[in-house]
């Protein structure tokens, strides 16, 4: 026989390295405890499997059905729309109001303040600001108990 034919044999004589691996772990009691588990469980398993499956299969074709998509972008733009229309009147106001008061150079006296306090938008800002400071005084006191 020669060299390489005789390598040959003993290769195929001994098990890889691998299936030594395989069958070392396989001998340990954690892993036939893990395996006795499982097949103990493998109705369950494979219950899950199915449902996850499933529930794979109905979002497939929800994230690839274009009319479902479309639906729920125009739902969503309808609903943040007039959020948006509100935020950006906002803003501009607050931009316009800024511009006023860097223009304004007048000095507001006792009576200016007095006046301002019989505006409708002042008196309104007050009673927002009494309720809002009253309901931070009340969840305050019921952290506190």
């Amino acid at each position: 026989m020669s060299v390489a034919s005789t390598q040959q044999a003993v290769v195929a004589a001994e098990p890889t390295r691998e299936s030594l691996d395989v069958l070392d772990q396989l001998m340990k009691p954690e892993v036939q405890e893990s395996l006795t588990v499982l097949v103990e469980n493998l109705p369950k398993l494979a219950e899950m499997v199915t449902i996850l499956t499933k529930t794979y299969d109905l979002v497939q074709n929800v994230a690839t059905d274009r009319v479902f998509i479309e639906d729920i972008k125009g739902g969503v733009e309808e609903f943040v729309k007039p959020i948006q229309d509100t935020a950006k009147n906002l803003a501009s106001a607050a931009i316009e109001a800024n511009d006023r008061a860097q223009d304004e150079s007048t000095t507001i006296g006792l009576f200016g303040l007095l006046k301002m306090l019989k505006d409708p938008q002042v008196q309104k800002m007050f009673r927002f600001s009494q309720a809002f400071l009253d309901v931070l005084a009340e969840r305050q006191q019921q952290r506190q108990q």
